[in-house]
């Protein structure tokens, strides 16, 4: 008798909360070589007839009887939660939140229980619609193809912080997934693995054309002398911030200014944070880069003012317009960017 209880959100594996018993006699707590590591995240007790009262460590570990308990176990989960998922739609989609980390977490760890689990494993947008990834990769087929024939899976895990990011991706057509689960970088890992010409992409890994890039030259209007003077206007300006400022030609509909970050580093990074990387100890630089629009009207603008004081402000409003827009102005940097726009409404 096994049941999924509710998981904290920091995702802290219960220990010790499946009880083994043979005809009835308890024999442990520490079912880790009977159970598969993703199902100890399971409560309930186990009663088997082939298994010793007197039992060791090293039973456990070789015996043939347990080796097919876990299989077993492994298989008899998966099967009722396709049963459910299949028979009971609705009731298995509210049970979604608190069964996500399971399916997930078994989907890495185990390749059979990967190719049960991967029809009912569902996926959630950003208009809370869920759908399993046979539904979802039909909903993005027709636009989310790059260049290289390769489909791009957009995702958030802030979608709040990131909501202009996320409403700059609808304009274009492009549906942006919530994966905010703490395993979530891992999760991503393993289905680029396993599925055919797919990469993912958080929102603010690069601009918005670039993320599903066609191919397509967009037009600068500022000259190369022009774009070298605002690369280094906007540098001054955000010193003691370690971004990279660069300017590139994108559609004058974007921000004026944004931000991305490093798609590899950051991942590789929250892999690390939730047990390991598989390639990195963890601890690795981010990059995050400041990318001034050479295609919008407002860095247009700046290029041309001849007043340092009147340059600076503009350039500083549209920094800060920047980093508010995906939640980094905070606290003391979040005052003085109400102050100055308070104060310049006053002057206007």
């Amino acid at each position: 008798i096994l049941y999924f209880p509710k998981l904290k959100a920091d995702f802290e594996p219960p220990k010790n909360k499946i009880q083994l018993y043979s005809r009835q006699v308890f024999i442990t707590d520490s079912v880790e070589d009977v159970v598969p590591d993703y199902l100890r995240l399971l409560h309930g007790v186990l009663d088997s007839p082939d298994i010793p009262l007197n039992v060791s460590r090293s039973f456990l570990q070789t015996d043939a009887n347990v080796k097919k308990i876990n299989a077993h176990i492994s298989k008899k989960v998966a099967d009722k939660l396709h049963d459910i998922a299949k028979n009971q739609e609705e009731s298995f989609r509210e049970k979604w939140e608190q069964l996500e980390l399971f399916v997930k977490y078994g989907m890495i760890s185990d390749e059979k229980f990967y190719e049960r689990a991967k029809g009912f494993c569902l996926y959630q947008d950003c208009d809370l619609n869920l759908r399993n990834w046979e539904d979802t990769a039909r909903l993005l087929e027709a636009n989310h193809r790059n260049k290289d024939g390769q489909t791009v899976v957009l995702y958030t895990n802030q979608p709040q912080a990131q909501h202009a990011l996320v409403e700059g991706a609808r304009k274009r057509g492009l549906t942006v997934l919530k994966m905010g689960s703490v395993i979530d970088a891992h999760f991503i890992g393993a289905l680029e693995s396993k599925l055919e010409k797919t990469i993912f992409k958080r929102i603010d890994s690069e601009t918005l054309d670039k993320l599903v890039d066609k191919g397509e030259a967009k037009v600068s209007l500022l000259k190369e002398e022009q774009e070298k003077q605002v690369v280094d206007w906007m540098s001054a300006w955000v010193q003691g911030k370690d971004f990279q400022v660069k300017a590139e030609a994108m559609s004058a509909d974007d921000p004026p200014v944004m931000l991305t970050r490093s798609e590899f580093l950051r991942r590789m990074n929250e892999m690390a944070a939730t047990g390991g990387s598989p390639y990195f100890g963890g601890g690795m630089k981010e990059t995050v880069d400041m990318v001034v629009n050479a295609s919008h009207p407002l860095i247009l603008k700046l290029a041309e003012i001849q007043e340092d004081q009147d340059r600076e402000a503009l350039g500083r409003q549209l920094i800060d317009l920047a980093l508010l827009s995906q939640g980094m102005l905070q606290g003391a940097e979040l005052t003085g960017f109400i102050e100055r726009n308070l104060a310049s409404a006053a002057k206007s």
